[in-house]
């Protein structure tokens, strides 16, 4: 069995290693000026070992005990076997995926299973060739696979008292290497990422991790209609293109959200965008949103742009708070989009969006981007770049756990807009100082004791913003940039209720060029920030986002995905969706936060479905997509006026 194991090993890795490199060179276009071969190859021996941990465990372990016995010897032969063909056969199959979808075999290899018929008949009319190489390569590698691997020695009996020892050995290393980091985290497909090139980032992969890592995330694909009931899919059309302004025509019956937005503020040229993303900064902690008063930075700004006082989060986690802002999608029981497979590419973002019209897009991020698969998922849908810390070209002060200091990001941001210049230019910054464990550079703050408390860091993360600020103010880019400040999620979301709405209350502040100064006290979803940005920059589109735009109409709602319950905030209604219940309705009074159960209004109920259908449909069925260029250039008349602003005064 120790025989059998080390052989497999070996030549699997080799054969991966071969195949790396033939791929390479045939891509070498792209390959080489995205970094060249040593991160695809060093990359790709850290995801092999890894699985090859995995699958080679159970024979290595067992080996000491029954490794001279020839049985057990016989059934690890062809559990080797069984996994070089699978290994062959994907290796084999992924140059013509490639040609056909430009990364490696994925969840798409594996629905393709759903429809034998028709893939088998597509393989015979239009790949004969193809699938004849690629037949004739399993059977010849196969053969050579089953020929090494044969059964033909058992290893030595090995003494009793030494196998405990190689035994706890072999599990130390196995771990060490199926973990294959000492990180925080165990590896994955981000951290081996390495290029702006989707496509070369999936090359360190071999094809076998990319599907078995695609059937893994499958796994997280629930449907909300599993989950909260059925609704015929006309009404929820209808009723999600309603509550957001559509009432005219469909532009693609195809994709029903996608519209036109016409830009209320009409600059010379079009506005550089920059969003500031605050970890767990809740509303809790921010003085002038009735929280505790640990915040004069951020309520000074708070009188020099549009405050939404009643901003509300999609969810309790950081993806879920990227996914709102940044793709405008609405929350589900599922994961967040970030991290699921199917919405990996060609999935709609504002900077994919943005980039049509010429914008440069970067995400600056003080920790490491592969984290909740940030960087896979923002390269993948219209990122330009990526800058974690090790990018940072301003030499970070202060490092702690989660990464640099949010003193640290501000600097690099500071120094990539002074860049731009005039470029038109969309950065998404992401702090990380305001996390457990409450870490952040002494002598900044008046700290309270003890020094590693929530508390401290959000003094530590409202000072960052008032430096930051202050240079911006000072600088060239503050003419034509829009800024939003706004939190992901509050710091800890809990409670009695079943939705703690208390709890989903975040800071959202827009300041910068043509910002009017006001405080907003509509409430507010983070999916209507996006839809907003894009009037305030000048912008005139087409997309999908179901979210408003707040300088034309007030929605006056809330959308809230805690844990599987389903919260729709209207008004002073709230709606609560339940697996495998019926639906109930509160009273929600802002001052206590008080939560008062009322009879369900079925108007409301059918309206807090739809919309909590509408976005697992859409994901499944792939309607959330970016619209062609060409759809952008006559998105919107050239005589078109613009649109009045809408009040901001309490409902």
């Amino acid at each position: 069995m120790r025989r059998l194991s080390w052989r497999f090993v070996l030549a699997t890795l080799v054969f991966l290693t071969l195949s790396r490199l033939s791929l390479s060179l045939w891509l070498w276009s792209r390959v080489q000026p995205a970094g060249g071969l040593w991160p695809i190859l060093f990359g790709g021996w850290r995801i092999d070992l890894s699985l090859l941990a995995m699958i080679c465990a159970l024979p290595l372990l067992l080996s000491p005990w029954l490794g001279h016995r020839l049985w057990p010897t016989r059934i690890t032969a062809w559990w080797y076997r069984l996994w070089w063909l699978l290994f062959v056969l994907l290796e084999v199959s992924t140059p013509q995926f490639i040609l056909e979808y430009d990364t490696r075999p994925n969840r798409l290899y594996i629905e393709y299973l759903n429809s034998p018929h028709e893939v088998s008949a597509m393989l015979w009319h239009g790949y004969k060739g193809v699938l004849l190489a690629g037949v004739i390569g399993l059977a010849l590698l196969g053969w050579i696979g089953f020929r090494l691997l044969r059964a033909n020695r058992v290893d030595a009996r090995m003494k009793l008292w030494l196998r405990p020892v190689v035994t706890v050995v072999a599990f130390a290393l196995l771990f060490l290497a199926g973990r294959g980091t000492l990180e925080h985290r165990p590896l994955n497909a981000s951290m081996v990422a390495f290029s702006d090139d989707s496509m070369v980032n999936s090359l360190p992969l071999n094809s076998l991790y990319s599907v078995a890592n695609a059937i893994r995330g499958l796994s997280n694909e629930r449907s909300a209609t599993a989950v909260y009931g059925k609704m015929p899919e006309p009404e929820m059309q209808r009723i999600v293109r309603e509550a957001a302004g559509m009432n005219g025509s469909m532009l693609d019956p195809k994709y029903p959200s996608m519209h036109r937005q016409q830009a209320t503020a009409k600059p010379a040229k079009p506005l550089n965008l920059v969003i500031i993303m605050e970890e767990s900064l809740g509303a809790q902690y921010i003085g002038t949103l009735g929280g505790e008063k640990l915040s004069p930075q951020f309520d000074a700004l708070a009188s020099q742009g549009w405050l939404l006082a009643r901003t509300y989060a999609t969810g309790t986690r950081s993806v879920r708070g990227l996914e709102a802002v940044n793709t405008g999608f609405l929350p589900t029981p599922a994961e967040a989009v970030l991290k699921l497979p199917r919405s990996q590419r060609g999935f709609f973002t504002i900077a994919g969006l943005l980039g049509e019209f010429g914008y440069h897009s970067r995400f600056i991020y003080g920790g490491e981007a592969h984290f909740d698969n940030m960087k896979s998922f923002f390269l993948g849908n219209g990122f330009d770049e990526v800058i974690d810390q090790p990018k940072f070209q301003v030499k970070p002060t202060f490092v702690g756990s989660w990464g640099a200091s949010d003193e640290d990001m501000f600097n690099e941001l500071h120094h990539r807009l002074l860049q731009d210049g005039d470029k038109p230019a969309f950065t998404l910054a992401f702090s990380v100082s305001n996390h457990t464990p409450w870490e952040y550079p002494a002598g900044r703050i008046q700290a309270t004791s003890p020094a590693a408390s929530v508390q401290n860091t959000v003094r530590y993360a409202d000072w960052a913003i008032g430096q930051f600020f202050a240079r911006a103010k000072q600088s060239p880019y503050w003419s034509h940039t829009v800024f939003l400040i706004v939190a992901d999620h509050d710091s800890r979301v809990f409670g009695a209720s079943l939705v703690p709405v208390k709890h989903f209350h975040i800071p959202a502040l827009i300041l910068g060029a043509g910002v009017p100064v006001q405080r907003d006290e509509h409430i507010v979803s983070q999916i209507d920030l996006a839809p907003t940005l894009l009037s305030l920059i000048g912008i005139d589109s087409v997309h999908p986002m179901l979210g408003a735009d707040l300088t034309t109409r007030q929605p006056d709602r809330a959308i809230m995905q805690y844990g599987d319950n389903y919260g729709y905030l209207k008004g002073d209604q709230l709606l609560v969706l339940q697996p495998g219940q019926s639906a109930k309705q509160f009273h929600y009074q802002v001052e206590g936060e008080q939560l008062t159960p009322v009879p369900v209004d079925p108007t409301l109920d059918r309206l807090a479905l739809a919309h909590a259908l509408w976005p697992s449909w859409a994901y499944f069925n792939q309607r959330y997509v970016l619209p062609p260029k060409s759809t952008q250039r006559a998105a919107i008349p050239a005589t078109a006026k613009p649109a009045p602003a809408a009040s901001a005064s309490t409902p």
